[in-house]
C-alpha cells in the first residue's frame, strides 16, 4: 500500500534547496505530520446489542445465522493498536451472538515480523421439514423402529404398508462448518521473506443421502464428520526486477466415518437383503510444490512463471463387495486390500508482458495442466444394490488429462476516448477413457468502448468460439454402452456467439445513469441426441442520484431469459423426444442514504425484488402436457438509523423483512407415502417470511 507521494516529497525537497540560501531558519517544532502513516495508540469501537427474529427457518438461517425465532445477542466489534518502532496489533469480531460468527487478529512489527490467527463458524442448511422413521440420525448405523420392513410406503390402507403416521419424527439435514487459521510472516535478510500457515475446517452434522436395492429406494441422513488440515510453508526472493516464491502445501482430509449403514425398510426381495451400506469419503491427502517468479526484463517488458507439481494419495481399506450375508460366499475376492490410488498433477504457465509504446500494452500466455492417474487397473465384481451378482468384472477407470492454453491479447488506449481490447484463445485437451480423444477450441474476442459524446461512453464485447473434437467413440469400457449418436455436452462440437453492449451518462455532477444488453447462443449444430442449442438474452439498467449533499439514491433493474433445447430416444437409436427448458429471471432494487442531520443523525433504505420461473416441457408421440412450472420470489427490505449521543457513542437500530416463496414439482410432490416405492424426507419448497428487529449500540474509542 503506496503510504506517501514520492512527487510531492521530491516537490518538496526541490523547493527547499532552492529557497535554502535565502530563507531564515525555520521553527518546526509546532508542524503536524499530515501524511505521516501511522497514528499511534489504540483505536476501535465495540458493538453490543440485542435483536430478535419472529419466525423458524433454516433456509433463513443459511449464511445468516438466524434459523430461529427468539432473541439473539448483538455483538462485535474491532480494536488496532499502534505503537513505537513500527509494532502494531489488530483484532476483529462480528456477529458473536450468532451462528455465523468471525474472529480474527494479526500482531507484528511493521517490515519485520506478523503473525495472525483466525476463527469463522457457518451453518449449511439442506432441507427444510424433512421426515423420516430412522433412527439414530447423525450417525453411521440408521436402524428402524417396530413395524418394518414394509411392503410399499403408502397409502396407509395398502397391504404391508409402512407404520408411517406412527414412526416418521423430523430430522435436520445440515451441518456446522468452523475453520481455525493460525500463521506467521519473517521479512529476513537479503530480500527474503518467509512464511507459514496452518487451516483446519471442521464440518460436522448431516446432508442428503440415499440408499436403494433394486426397485426400492429410500432417502438417508448421511452423516458428516470432516476434518480437512491445510498447511503451507513458503519462502520469497524481492528485488527491483526480480520477484520469486517458493511453496510446499499439504491438504489432508480426514472422514469419522468410513460407511453409512442402515436397515432396509422394503420387504427383501431376495434373502438376506435386510442391511444396506454405502462407503463414504475416504481419507486422503494432497502435496504440492509450488514456484512462482517474475522478472522486469526491460522498463517495458515484463516475464512471469507459475509452475506445481502436486500428488493426491488415498489408500483407505476396501469396504466388503456386498453387505449381504446370504450373497457374500459367492462374490469373488476383491483383486485388492485398498484402491492404493495416486494422481500426480503437474501445472504451469508462462506470460510475456510489453508495453512497446505508450497506450499500448500486450500479453501473452501459455499454460499446460495435466492429471495424470497411476491408479492400477483392476478388475471388480459388481454386486447390484446387494441383490444380486453380475457374472462380469468390471474394471477402474483411471481418468487422465491435458489441457493445453494459448492466449493472446492487447490493450490500447487511443486518443479521444478510445480504449480498445482484443484477444484469441486456443485451448485443446486430450482425455483418456473418453469417447473423444482430443477437443479443440479456438476463441475470438473484442471490446471497444468510446467516449461518443461529452457525457456518454459505449461500450461493445463480441465473441466467436468454436470447438472441434476428434473421432467420436463409443464407450467401450463399460458394460451398457451409450446410444452411439449420443454426444456429452462437454465433448461436443460447438459453436459459441456473444454480444453485449452498454451505455453509461454522467449527467450533470449528480446523476450516473447506466443501459445494457447482452446476448450468448451455443449451438450443437453436430448433435444428434443430446443438447441441440442454448441461448440467453439480459438487459440491465442501474442509475446512482446526488440528489443532495445529505442524499444518495440508486436502483438497478435486471432481466435474463435462458433457453435450451435437447432431443433424445428411447429406443435406443434416432430420436424421438425432445426437451425445452425455459428459465425467465427478474430483479429490481434502489436503496437511499439521508443524513437527517448531517455528522449526528442518519437514516437509510435498501429494497429489492426478485423473482424467476423455469418451464420443462417434453414432447413426444404421446403430446404429453409440460411439468408444472417451478416458481421463486425473494423480496428483501432494509431499514437502519444510526444517531450520534455524543462523541464516542452511537445508537443504531435496524429492521429487516425478507419473504420467500417457491413451489417446485420435484419437491411439493413427492411425500414419505406418496410413491410406494420411495421413502422420501417430504420436505417441501422453502417458503419463509421472517422480520429481524435490531437495536445496539456503539462505542468507538
Amino acid at each position: 500500500m503506496r503510504i506517501h507521494s514520492p512527487l510531492f516529497l521530491l516537490a518538496a525537497l526541490g523547493v527547499l534547496g532552492l529557497t535554502g540560501p535565502v530563507a531564515a531558519q525555520v521553527d518546526t517544532s509546532q508542524w503536524k505530520c499530515e501524511k505521516c502513516p501511522y497514528k499511534k495508540g489504540t483505536t476501535g469501537h465495540v458493538d453490543a446489542g440485542v435483536g430478535y427474529t419472529t419466525d423458524d427457518s433454516t433456509t433463513f438461517g443459511n449464511y445468516t445465522g438466524l434459523p430461529d425465532q427468539g432473541l439473539h445477542l448483538v455483538l462485535g466489534g474491532q480494536v488496532s493498536h499502534r505503537g513505537e518502532g513500527g509494532y502494531f496489533a489488530d483484532l476483529s469480531a462480528a456477529d458473536l451472538g450468532l451462528d455465523i460468527r468471525t474472529i480474527d487478529g494479526e500482531a507484528g512489527r511493521e517490515g519485520q515480523y506478523s503473525m495472525w490467527l483466525g476463527y469463522a463458524q457457518i451453518p449449511r442448511y439442506f432441507a427444510e421439514g424433512a421426515q423420516t422413521p430412522f433412527l439414530g440420525n447423525g450417525s453411521n448405523l440408521l436402524t428402524l423402529p417396530a413395524g418394518y420392513p414394509g411392503a410399499v410406503t403408502g397409502p396407509a390402507t395398502a397391504p404391508g404398508a409402512m407404520p408411517l403416521a406412527a414412526t416418521l419424527q423430523p430430522v435436520e439435514i445440515g451441518y456446522d462448518a468452523s475453520r481455525f487459521e493460525v500463521g506467521g510472516k519473517w521479512v529476513g535478510q537479503e530480500h527474503w521473506t518467509y512464511r507459514a500457515s496452518l487451516r483446519r475446517d471442521v464440518r460436522e452434522g448431516t446432508r442428503p443421502g440415499a440408499g436403494s436395492f433394486f426397485s426400492t429406494a429410500a432417502q438417508l441422513a448421511s452423516p458428516v464428520d470432516h476434518t480437512t488440515d491445510q498447511f503451507e510453508v513458503a519462502a520469497s526472493y524481492d528485488t527491483a526486477r526480480w520477484q520469486a516464491t517458493l511453496a510446499y502445501q499439504l491438504s489432508a482430509f480426514k472422514n469419522g466415518n468410513e460407511a453409512l449403514n442402515w436397515a432396509n425398510p422394503f420387504n427383501p426381495v431376495v434373502p438376506g437383503a435386510t442391511q444396506g451400506q454405502l462407503a463414504l469419503a475416504p481419507d486422503n491427502q494432497f502435496h504440492q510444490i509450488t514456484g512462482s517468479a517474475s522478472y522486469q526484463i526491460t522498463p517495458t517488458l515484463r516475464a512471469s512463471t507459475d509452475i506445481a507439481w502436486g500428488q493426491g494419495r488415498q489408500d483407505e481399506s476396501f469396504l466388503p463387495a456386498t453387505a449381504n450375508a446370504v450373497l457374500l460366499p459367492s462374490v469373488p475376492a476383491l483383486p485388492a486390500a485398498s484402491l492404493d490410488g495416486e494422481v500426480n498433477t503437474f501445472n504451469f504457465n508462462a506470460k510475456l508482458t510489453a508495453t512497446p509504446v505508450e497506450g499500448l500494452r500486450l500479453n501473452a500466455l501459455y499454460a499446460r495442466d495435466m492429471r495424470d492417474n497411476e491408479t492400477a487397473v483392476l478388475a471388480y465384481p459388481q454386486v447390484a444394490t446387494d441383490i444380486f451378482l453380475d457374472t462380469a468384472l468390471r474394471s477402474n477407470t483411471p481418468y487422465d488429462l491435458t489441457q493445453d492454453r494459448i492466449s493472446l491479447n492487447a490493450d490500447y488506449r487511443g486518443l479521444e476516448g478510445w480504449k480498445l481490447n482484443g484477444g484469441y484463445d486456443w485451448d485443446s485437451r486430450q482425455r483418456n477413457y473418453s469417447e473423444v480423444v482430443t477437443t479443440r477450441e479456438n476463441t475470438v474476442w473484442g471490446r471497444a468502448t468510446v467516449q461518443a459524446l461529452e457525457p456518454m461512453s459505449l461500450t461493445l464485447d463480441l465473441a466467436y468460439g468454436d470447438r472441434s473434437h476428434s473421432t467420436y467413440g463409443t464407450s467401450v469400457w463399460v458394460s451398457s454402452p451409450q446410444n452411439p449418436l449420443m454426444r456429452k455436452v462437454n465433448l461436443a462440437a460447438r459453436e459459441r456467439t456473444s454480444a453485449g453492449l452498454r451505455a453509461d451518462w454522467v449527467i450533470g455532477d449528480a446523476v450516473t445513469l447506466g443501459l445494457g444488453a447482452n446476448w450468448a447462443n451455443d449451438d450443437y449444430d453436430e448433435t444428434v441426441i443430446g443438447l441441440n442449442e442454448a441461448e440467453s438474452r439480459g438487459v440491465v439498467g442501474d442509475i446512482s442520484v446526488m440528489v443532495s449533499d445529505e442524499t444518495r439514491f440508486h436502483a438497478f433493474a435486471q432481466g435474463e431469459q435462458i433457453e435450451s433445447r435437447q432431443t433424445g430416444s428411447q429406443s435406443y437409436g434416432a430420436p424421438d423426444w425432445t426437451g425445452n427448458v425455459k428459465d425467465r429471471m427478474r430483479v429490481v432494487g434502489f436503496g437511499i442514504k439521508h443524513a437527517a442531520v448531517p455528522d449526528k443523525f442518519e437514516v437509510g433504505a435498501d429494497l429489492s425484488f426478485s423473482r424467476s420461473t423455469s418451464d420443462t416441457s417434453v414432447q413426444t408421440v404421446m403430446a404429453e402436457p409440460p411439468f408444472a412450472r417451478a416458481e421463486t420470489s425473494l423480496d428483501t427490505v432494509k431499514l437502519y438509523a444510526s444517531y450520534r449521543l455524543n462523541e464516542s457513542l452511537w445508537l443504531n437500530g435496524s429492521y429487516w423483512f425478507e419473504q420467500y416463496e417457491s413451489s417446485d414439482w420435484r419437491l411439493d410432490t413427492v411425500q414419505p407415502g406418496n410413491v410406494y416405492n420411495l421413502l422420501a424426507f417430504g420436505n417441501l419448497a422453502p417458503q419463509y417470511r421472517v422480520n429481524v428487529f435490531r437495536v445496539s449500540v456503539r462505542y468507538q474509542f
